[in-house]
């Protein structure tokens, strides 16, 4: 396991590299996808500072549906092309969104969520499902986030084998 060092969250770069250095900690060797993303799920949430929801969707029979989470209890399926979350999985390009409640068919699972980045995990052109984490600040979430979370999701994707039925 890993101990939580005070890294700087401001030092971005720094930041990311630590959290990415987690992970590989954690689900490196491991073969089950499910323990991984749970893992996965949490460290982000211990991790990462003014959030208040961080899980995944998967991509299933044409919708989204819940997978492992830390926060509230959330939606459990989402259309594709709805909210932030089915938009990132349509479009499959990373949702940075500063206010949720200006974002047109936002899903409010938690009313107090104001930001949302939401980044599609795909695999070998196939859409695995979606990473998406709340904060109950505006605009909490920047490119240098976005960048530093497209990695976690290419770790992810490096050492986890999807299930066909995700």
């Amino acid at each position: 396991m890993f101990t939580q060092n005070s890294i700087d969250y401001n030092n971005r770069k720094e930041f990311y590299n630590y959290l990415i250095t987690c992970l590989e900690e954690l689900i490196n060797g491991e073969p089950d996808w499910l323990a991984n993303i749970s893992n996965a799920a949490a460290l982000l949430y211990q991790l990462i500072p003014d959030i208040n929801w961080a899980g995944f969707y998967f991509y299933k029979n044409g919708e989204l549906v819940l997978g492992p989470f830390q926060g509230k209890p959330a939606c459990i399926r989402i259309p594709m092309g709805k909210g932030v979350c089915g938009t990132a999985a349509k479009t499959r390009e990373i949702q940075l969104v500063p206010d949720v409640n200006k974002f047109p068919g936002h899903i409010a699972c938690d009313e107090l969520s104001k930001s949302e980045i939401v980044l599609p995990i795909i695999k070998n052109e196939r859409l695995i499902g979606v990473l998406d984490i709340d904060s109950p600040v505006l605009s909490r979430f920047d490119k240098q986030d976005a960048d530093g979370l497209a990695f976690f999701v290419d770790c992810l994707n490096k050492h986890i084998n999807w299930p066909e039925f995700v």
